[in-house]
Protein backbone atom coordinates (compact mmCIF):
# COMPACT_ATOMS: atom_id res chain seq x y z
CA UNK A 1 0.00 0.00 0.00
CA UNK A 2 0.98 3.51 -1.09
CA UNK A 3 0.61 6.39 1.34
CA UNK A 4 -1.11 9.66 0.16
CA UNK A 5 1.98 11.56 0.89
CA UNK A 6 4.57 9.40 -0.98
CA UNK A 7 1.56 9.78 -4.23
CA UNK A 8 1.66 13.56 -3.70
CA UNK A 9 5.27 13.83 -3.46
CA UNK A 10 6.04 11.49 -6.08
CA UNK A 11 3.69 13.88 -8.69
CA UNK A 12 5.22 17.17 -7.12
CA UNK A 13 8.99 15.91 -7.74
CA UNK A 14 8.14 17.60 -11.66
CA UNK A 15 9.00 21.29 -10.98
CA UNK A 16 5.81 21.77 -13.12
CA UNK A 17 2.92 20.50 -10.44
CA UNK A 18 1.35 23.42 -8.82
CA UNK A 19 -1.51 21.64 -7.18
CA UNK A 20 -1.93 17.82 -6.16
CA UNK A 21 -4.96 16.43 -4.01
CA UNK A 22 -4.94 12.73 -2.95
CA UNK A 23 -7.86 10.91 -1.56
CA UNK A 24 -8.34 7.01 -0.95
CA UNK A 25 -8.23 4.25 1.31
CA UNK A 26 -4.84 2.45 0.53
CA UNK A 27 -6.54 0.89 -2.56
CA UNK A 28 -8.72 3.17 -4.40
CA UNK A 29 -7.02 6.40 -5.05
CA UNK A 30 -8.70 9.73 -6.58
CA UNK A 31 -6.26 12.27 -7.41
CA UNK A 32 -6.39 15.75 -8.62
CA UNK A 33 -3.38 17.24 -10.45
CA UNK A 34 -2.66 20.76 -11.81
CA UNK A 35 0.06 21.35 -14.12
CA UNK A 36 0.61 23.40 -17.39
CA UNK A 37 2.92 20.38 -18.61
CA UNK A 38 -1.06 19.31 -19.74
CA UNK A 39 -1.67 22.33 -22.06
CA UNK A 40 -1.92 21.15 -24.90
CA UNK A 41 -2.32 17.54 -23.86
CA UNK A 42 -5.62 15.40 -24.49
CA UNK A 43 -7.28 13.49 -21.66
CA UNK A 44 -5.98 9.99 -22.60
CA UNK A 45 -2.11 11.89 -22.58
CA UNK A 46 -2.82 13.72 -19.30
CA UNK A 47 -3.35 10.13 -17.49
CA UNK A 48 -0.41 8.46 -19.47
CA UNK A 49 1.60 11.20 -17.99
CA UNK A 50 0.43 10.95 -14.16
CA UNK A 51 0.35 6.82 -14.91
CA UNK A 52 4.21 7.58 -15.55
CA UNK A 53 5.08 9.55 -12.65
CA UNK A 54 3.95 6.56 -10.74
CA UNK A 55 4.80 3.86 -12.46
CA UNK A 56 7.05 2.28 -9.34
CA UNK A 57 3.91 1.63 -7.37
CA UNK A 58 1.89 0.52 -10.16
CA UNK A 59 4.13 -2.29 -11.21
CA UNK A 60 4.72 -3.11 -7.56
CA UNK A 61 1.10 -3.92 -6.93
CA UNK A 62 1.49 -0.87 -4.18
CA UNK A 63 -1.31 1.47 -6.65
CA UNK A 64 -3.68 -0.67 -8.67
CA UNK A 65 -6.72 1.68 -8.81
CA UNK A 66 -6.81 4.98 -9.59
CA UNK A 67 -8.93 7.69 -10.65
CA UNK A 68 -8.07 11.44 -11.32
CA UNK A 69 -8.99 14.64 -12.96
CA UNK A 70 -5.63 16.74 -14.76
CA UNK A 71 -6.38 20.70 -15.35
CA UNK A 72 -4.19 23.24 -16.30
CA UNK A 73 -4.14 26.24 -14.13
CA UNK A 74 -6.31 27.98 -16.09
CA UNK A 75 -8.76 24.93 -16.42
CA UNK A 76 -8.54 24.35 -11.98
CA UNK A 77 -9.11 28.42 -11.89
CA UNK A 78 -12.20 28.12 -13.47
CA UNK A 79 -13.65 25.35 -11.93
CA UNK A 80 -13.21 26.60 -8.29
CA UNK A 81 -16.04 28.83 -8.91
CA UNK A 82 -18.39 25.69 -9.28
Amino acid sequence: MVSHDEIEARLKQDESVKYVHVFGDGYHYELTVVSNAFSDMRPVARQQWVYAKLQEHIKSGELHALTMKTLTEDEWERTQGE
